[in-house]
């Protein structure tokens, strides 16, 4: 089988800026295979790596005495007291959710879940915190029945109510993904 020739063209279409190319470059010392240039993309997107996030993700404390386990593969454990302790989790699924909204919003609430189950907990609440961009953009009114789909079926799953669910729209966010 040819594997095409990696270009500037492909990289950018693998959603690597040129800096991050040069980054594999110098990981594996070499021209990356396709494969590996579509490995890397799917490794260092938005998704997995919170490219855009992490900024801000830094920000937030992490640690402190009441810090049982912090942020990492799963969820966070703060001790409340009296022998208690909370697991929190945090997910973000903007590239699955824009892509497919049903399917991208079930695996955000599904891997929120999991990592709490990981942890040896069990869910007993959740807040479900959806951004959405201009009202007026067509695609939105397709993602919000779809999202508003995956929250009734969470719901119904799970036995418990969310304690918030909150729609934001904000047309600085159409800007930033288109």
């Amino acid at each position: 089988m040819n594997e095409p020739n990696i270009t500037p063209e492909l990289i950018d279409a693998h959603g690597l800026k040129p800096d991050e190319y040069q980054l594999i470059l110098v990981i594996i010392g070499r021209e990356p295979t396709f494969t590996e240039l579509g490995i890397f993309s799917a490794m260092w997107n938005e998704h997995c790596s919170y490219k855009s996030s992490k900024k801000w993700l830094r920000t937030l404390p992490t640690n402190g005495p009441q810090v049982i386990c912090g942020p990492g593969e799963n969820a966070g454990i703060v001790d409340i007291g009296d022998g208690q302790a909370v697991v929190f989790k945090m997910e973000s699924h903007n590239h699955p959710s824009y892509i497919e909204p049903y399917q991208g919003a079930a695996t955000g609430v599904g891997g929120i879940l999991r990592d709490v189950f990981t942890m040896g907990a069990r869910p007993i609440a959740a807040m479900n915190a959806l951004s959405f961009g201009d009202k007026s953009h067509p695609k939105l009114v397709n993602w919000y029945t779809v999202l508003s789909k995956v929250l009734a079926v969470t719901e119904t799953v799970l036995v418990f109510q969310p304690l918030v669910v909150k729609f934001v729209f904000i047309p600085l966010i159409m800007e930033i993904v288109w």
